[in-house]
């Protein structure tokens, strides 16, 4: 069985997986999402690829707790992806401080420029993915 993580953006999906032992996360790619069609055929793939058994999805919400409008476009790709895989199980992973910590990881890495940006969305999706199979460890 493995994981997948997603971190959906209006502009790049992040994808990351879970190794066969549900231990780490590792970051597959990222998705460009202007043709939302095209990105779910990518997307449909990559489940196949990895016989996804459940998906863990990035959930925006503010700093205080509430659902604001980024948090209602996810709820809305969440049912979308129930709707086309009901057999798999859909988990809502809080987001609140994935890209900030994606951001250090990349300061850290040297990642700069053109290289950030293309990759930013799946380094948050490895966030999201290995806070959630941190969380099922203890």
């Amino acid at each position: 069985m493995r994981i997948l993580g997603i971190d959906y953006g209006d502009a790049r999906v992040g994808i990351a997986v879970s190794d066969p032992l549900l231990m780490m996360a590792q970051g597959v790619k990222t998705l460009p999402n202007k043709v939302f069609d095209k990105m779910m055929d990518a997307l449909d793939a990559i489940i196949k690829e990895y016989n996804t058994e459940k998906i863990v999805l990035g959930f925006p919400k503010n700093m205080d707790g509430s659902v604001g409008f980024r948090g209602e476009i996810t709820l809305d790709f969440k049912q979308k992806l129930e709707e086309k895989y009901p057999h798999i199980q859909l988990i809502l992973q809080d987001e609140r401080l994935s890209t900030m910590m994606a951001d250090r990881f990349l300061s850290v890495t040297n990642t700069r420029g053109e290289n950030r940006k293309k990759v930013i969305d799946t380094v948050s999706a490895e966030v999201i993915l290995q806070s959630y199979l941190d969380s099922i460890k203890k």
